[in-house]
This record gives structure tokens, sequence and C-alpha cells, in this order.
């Protein structure tokens, strides 16, 4: 009696290897590839906050590895390959080497590279999500069927600015923007959310000093803002953040700096800790040993997205995924108190915006009181009637 039992245990732990090897056989496959190229440290770069590269790739590992642990009940198992394009090299040359390896792309590349991947013939039938550009035009008029976009536009970052500022009453803005295209961009996202919602540029200036701003802060900031008198917070447009900190405390009148400095509109933040964050933080901090950057919030927020369609819809075909992605199912799980979802007409992750300085978090907008027909996260940024872009719906 004893053998038989023994006999029959045997067979059923033979059967039950068989039978898990024959499932982890049949396991279904998300392939997804981070393409990211190396950049050029920045020369003006502070020295507090050490220089990152691929930002992005740390979040789409923490990510596919989430996605793994419910992929163990729902049969399927995500994998991802990451492309580093060395400085100098071919970003479109790379992408074509790779467009066999998977049909989803994670990508941390620059607004006009970005554009021209989207357009090869080898990316029509891709899914790409852009986990690092602002560029409101990539939303309107060169939007693209086949790009989804993770980052808060520069308008959503604006919008979300001029609410916090009209709650406050502070009206009266005086603009400063520098040399660079960007800093040019940002700025007319900050005069468009003026107009929106009633603020005032009551003055806006330039700044061309080529000299250290370090070494001259102190004599010039106050010289370059005395001509200003009536104005409630001083407006920065620095994305590469050439000047703009050396404004707090040395303005000719005691004002609040804001933009691109000061008080920031940010899709994350390291002083962020509600609806679960401070869990999320300490996650990242552990696996990557640093904060984690909006980059790398980005790339975790695409790779989770796609997790989502895969589970929900138990495929890993592009047109099952993209269309359950740009639907109204879509809830994805952002820790910033809100479902998140896409915006049918240009690709834009809906989402909330973090208001926050240095060392605390300000306020989250949409503030309560800016109201929408549909979602109060379209009151951030380019709503449907207002689009340049034509995807659908």
């Amino acid at each position: 009696m004893n053998q038989l039992f023994k006999y029959f245990f045997i067979v059923g732990l033979l059967l039950l290897e068989i039978q898990h090897s024959v499932f982890a056989d049949e396991k279904q496959k998300i392939s997804i590839v981070f393409l990211s190229q190396e950049k050029q440290v920045p020369a003006a770069l502070s020295n507090l906050d050490a220089f990152v590269q691929h930002k992005g790739l740390k979040g789409a590992e923490m990510a596919v590895a989430d996605n793994n642990t419910t992929g163990q009940f729902t049969g399927q198992n995500f994998e991802l390959k990451h492309v580093i394009i060395p400085l100098g090299e071919s970003v479109l040359a790379a992408f074509k080497r790779h467009a066999s390896d998977s049909d989803l792309f994670v990508v941390n590349v620059s607004d006009n590279q970005l554009l021209k991947l989207a357009d090869l013939d080898e990316a029509k039938t891709k899914l790409i999500f852009d986990g690092v550009s602002r560029a409101d035009e990539l939303r309107n008029e060169f939007c693209r069927h086949n790009v989804l976009h993770m980052l808060p536009s520069r308008a959503m970052r604006a919008d979300a600015l001029a609410q916090y500022m009209l709650k406050k009453r502070w009206q009266k803005w005086f603009l400063v923007v520098g040399p660079t295209k960007d800093d040019k961009r940002f700025a007319q996202a900050l005069h468009r959310a003026a107009e929106r919602f009633g603020m005032d540029i009551v003055a806006e200036k330039q700044w061309l000093h080529t000299y250290d701003a370090r070494r001259t802060a102190q004599s010039d900031v106050p010289v370059f803002t005395q001509d200003v008198s009536e104005y409630d917070v001083l407006v920065v447009a620095d994305e590469q953040g050439l000047f703009g900190e050396y404004f707090s405390y040395r303005t000719w009148l005691p004002r609040l700096v804001i933009g691109t400095q000061g008080l920031v509109a940010t899709a994350w933040h390291r002083t962020h800790e509600q609806w679960g964050a401070v869990q999320m933080q300490n996650r990242f901090k552990d696996y990557a040993g640093r904060w984690m950057e909006e980059e790398d919030y980005g790339a975790y927020l695409a790779v989770r997205a796609i997790g989502e369609a895969a589970t929900r819809t138990q495929s890993n075909k592009i047109s099952d995924l993209k269309a359950y992605l740009l639907s109204d199912q879509l809830a994805l799980q952002g820790y910033k108190g809100r479902p998140l979802s896409f915006r049918r007409w240009n690709g834009q992750l809906r989402q909330p915006v973090l208001l926050a300085a240095a060392r605390s978090l300000v306020a989250v907008a949409p503030l309560d009181g800016f109201l929408h027909p549909k979602t109060e996260l379209d009151s951030l940024g380019y709503d449907q009637p207002e689009t340049r872009c034509h995807l659908g719906e």
C-alpha cells in the first residue's frame, strides 16, 4: 500500500512539473524596447544635482518588474530591451536595426529626432511612447498617430502655474525669458496661460548675459529687475537652468519666483508623498540609488500602461493594446490621486501636475474650482476644441 501511494505521489509530481513547464512555455510574451541617446553634459548644470545619463531606463525596468508580478497570474511575460545610442550616431539607423524586436518603443530622444523617427516607414505600425518631450507642437500641428506623450506639455505646466497664481490672486507677472528656443517656447505657453486665466504680464525682459551668472547675480539681478515696479510674481522661462536659480532673494523688490525655477510645475518631484507616492519614491531609490526624475516617471508610466492594456485585453497585438489605451476604460495608476488616461485627439496622457518648491509640495493642479464638462484634468493644456491635432474623436 505504501509503495502504491509512493508511486502515485511521484507520478503526481511529474504531472505537475510537466504542466508547469507547458504553461511556462505558453506564456504570452510582450516585448518592449527602451531607446535612448546619450546626452552631452550641460555646462551650466549645478554641482548639487549630478547629471544622469539615460533618465527613464530605471523607471522602465522597475515597471517591467511590476508588470511581471501581475503576469505570473495572467500568463504573460514582459521583456525589456534597452538600446543606448552613442553621441553622434544616428537615432533613425538604430531604430531601423531594432524595429523587428518589438512593436512597442519607449523613447528618450530630442523632439526633432522623435518626429523623424515617427515618420519612418518602419515606425508606421509601431506604438511609440515619448517619455521626455514637453513640446506643444508635437501635440498639435506635428502630432503623429503612432506617438503617445507621457509627460505634461509646456501648456499643461503653464496652466497649472496660472491656476495657482489666480487662486492666490497674484495676477501681475514680470516675465524673464532665457536665450534658448525652448525658453521662448515655454514663454509662449506662459503667454497663452496668462490670457486664458486673466493674468497680466506687466513686463517682459530677456536675459542675455553671457558671463557667469553665479559671480554677478548679486549685482546684476537687482539692476535687471529695478525698473519694474508693479508685479506680484517674477516668472522665469529658463529650461536649461542657466540663470533662473539666481533670481530668488536677489530681485529689487521682494517677490516670489515661479516657472522653471522657484515654484515649478512638474510631473514628478522628490517631495511628493501622497496617494502611495512615498512607497514609489522609496522603491525607486532602493532600486536606482537616486531620486526618481520626471523622465523615470514618464518611462515607468509608459511600461505600466502597456502592462495594464495587455492584462485587460489578454493580448499582445498592437491594435488591441492601442485601442484599449485610447479608450475610456483605461484608468492608469499614477500615484497622484486620480486615474490617468490618454487624450484621443493628440495622444497626451492627462494627469495632475505637481507644483513644487525645492523641499516641499505646494499644490496639485487642477485646483478645486477649475471645472470641465468631461474631466478637470482637461483644464490643463490644449483641450479638444483648441487642438490643431486630428488623430480622432
